[in-house]
């Protein structure tokens, strides 16, 4: 069950940003292969970012994770589900829905990732490398969101148990 009801344009964007995504690393693996060098390559390349041009976006593209992880992390404590890394990891029957939540919830966010780090390729690496780009959306849009809702949720379960017992003397 999800939290909200989800948009079709919502859907839709996330099933674009996952065929985008499927289509860059199918690119990414025909164009360079894979192999220890491209492993070394994508390392290295990861490494360097941060501190070139473009840097705000590891700010950027994370907060925004956070901000979508404290809303959804908020709605699964007022409907008493678990927290989502946890279900992620252990429910059997509910993990496929809840990455799907995920994937929902930060469509957007990774599809700007994917245009920021195409944009940083072209300008500083005068190259391109798909596979790349969508490991790098993942690393600063996915991971922190996934990351971030479980602990919010608890954060807000803490929160409404403080509120409901009052001030303690």
């Amino acid at each position: 069950m999800m939290a909200d009801t989800v948009t079709a344009n919502q859907l839709l964007l996330a099933r674009f940003v996952v065929i985008v995504a499927g289509v860059l690393v199918g690119l990414g693996l025909f164009w360079y292969g894979f192999s220890t060098e491209v492993l070394s390559r994508i390392g290295r390349n990861i490494l360097e970012r941060p501190g070139g041009p473009m840097t705000f976006r590891f700010i950027l593209q994370p907060t925004m994770a956070a901000i979508a992880a404290f809303y959804d992390g908020m709605k699964d404590a007022r409907l008493n589900r678990s927290p989502y890394l946890w279900a992620l990891l252990t429910d059997r029957n509910g993990s496929t829905g809840r990455l799907r939540e995920g994937v929902i919830a930060t469509a957007r966010i990774i599809l700007l990732g994917l245009v920021m780090d195409g944009i940083y390729q072209a300008v500083v690496l005068d190259a391109f490398f798909p596979a790349e780009t969508v490991l790098v959306s993942i690393l600063l849009a996915f991971l922190p969101y996934v990351l971030l809702r479980g602990p919010f949720c608890r954060l807000a379960r803490w929160w409404a148990r403080r509120r409901s017992t009052g001030p303690v003397s």
